[in-house]
């Protein structure tokens, strides 16, 4: 394969947005298009005419295709199925011109809508699907209210989806377990997500500092992180919680008051444009997600030189973290356990550097170049099929 020639597009609904994906995806377009000289479009579907989020080379086309599926969000139910499926429809018809126009030697799709006929489309392209969500989440992001009427749909949506995904050249996921948990496929492989950012510094961890970052959503456990500081925010004097994240914080707000948790000692923000800065005032990074498709901020805070102390929740930390060398991993779920490794980590400042100096080392197996090998390798693979 000449790498210098090879012409890729992603299919994914929107840039707009400040989201895993968003990111994720800039980041190897931008790498691939920069650095490999790879020839690179995003076809999207959502939010023409607005500003990209994260910045995106020149050398990374972009066409969007204007379909407005977020229409959907404010329709009734009645009016939302005819609406979806029209849209779809043109989805369907708009995306089969662009291919069969641009041509691509690989089509990556994020597992979107387009999953229902990307495999039908003849442009000569490989297919690839890529999943950032692990195979017990995905599409079920609402594990709070989960209802019958869900779990039905979802079992039929899954038997669907199955047979789509053996249809594609490879489905890529992003840890081990997840890949073992494709059972019915054997054209899966694992390659996580990349470090974002090389930090331009490091936490001193002089700071009685633990920090989160995460969205105010069920997923995520705030509630649960609140419980365990609850219990061990009485182990130590000096230390505080900062909660840094986009969403509804008044539940979260109204748990403090619950829990008796002192306020002066733990905050709950809103989203942060000083990320890398409130890793670097901190020295310990916490992680309470209910479940993980990876874990983007876990490699975040390591590599700002903070260990990190988080449920052992289906995928991402367990792919990460080296329990006992530079972090620690508590029973998923368990909040009691969550706040003995918290307040153990917080009361040993030799084991907590320690542990520091053992994430920076363990985290550079992440960095752009490394994991871009790893989806070189495999646009070869599937070029030579």
């Amino acid at each position: 394969m000449d790498r210098k020639t090879l012409k890729l597009v992603y299919v994914t609904p929107a840039l707009y947005m400040a989201g895993g994906i968003e990111r994720v995806l800039t980041l190897k377009a931008n790498y691939f298009a920069e650095h490999d000289g790879y020839d690179v479009t995003i076809v999207l579907t959502e939010g023409k005419g607005k500003p990209l989020f994260y910045p995106l080379s020149d050398k990374v086309k972009v066409i969007n295709l204007g379909l407005d599926f977020e229409e959907l969000w404010t329709c009734s139910f009645l009016r939302k199925i005819p609406l979806y499926l029209k849209k779809q429809r043109r989805f369907r018809r708009l995306l089969t011109q662009t291919l069969l126009q641009l041509r691509p030697d690989i089509t990556v799709s994020m597992l979107r809508r387009e999953i229902n006929f990307i495999n039908e489309i003849k442009d000569g392209s490989r297919k690839i699907g890529e999943l950032h969500v692990n195979r017990a989440n995905y599409r079920n992001y609402n594990t709070e209210h989960p209802g019958i009427l869900k779990r039905v749909f979802s079992y039929f949506w899954s038997r669907s989806l199955l047979s789509h995904l053996k249809k594609l050249d490879y489905l890529v996921v992003l840890t081990e377990h997840d890949r073992k948990a494709w059972v019915e496929l054997d054209h899966v492989t694992a390659i996580p997500d990349p470090l974002p950012f090389t930090p331009s510094a490091v936490s001193p961890m002089t700071h009685r500092r633990v920090v989160a970052i995460a969205r105010y959503a069920h997923e995520k456990g705030i509630d649960l992180l609140l419980e365990a500081w609850a219990m061990a925010e009485k182990q130590t004097g000096e230390w505080r919680l900062d909660v840094y994240g986009d969403g509804d914080r008044a539940p979260y707000e109204q748990l403090l008051d619950k829990l008796h948790i002192d306020r002066q000692r733990c905050a709950l923000h809103g989203r942060t444009s000083q990320v890398e800065q409130e890793y670097r005032q901190s020295s310990l990074f916490v992680l309470s997600s209910r479940f993980e498709g990876f874990g983007m901020v876990i490699i975040e805070a390591m590599a700002c030189g903070l260990p990190v102390v988080a449920f052992d929740c289906p995928w991402g930390p367990r792919s990460i973290i080296s329990d006992g060398a530079d972090g620690l991993l508590a029973a998923n779920g368990d909040v009691a356990d969550l706040a003995q490794k918290l307040s153990l980590l917080m009361a040993d400042d030799a084991r907590r550097t320690a542990m520091a100096a053992a994430a920076r080392n363990n985290v550079q197996r992440f960095q752009m170049a490394h994991v871009a090998r790893k989806w070189n390798a495999l646009f070869a693979e599937v070029m030579n099929k």
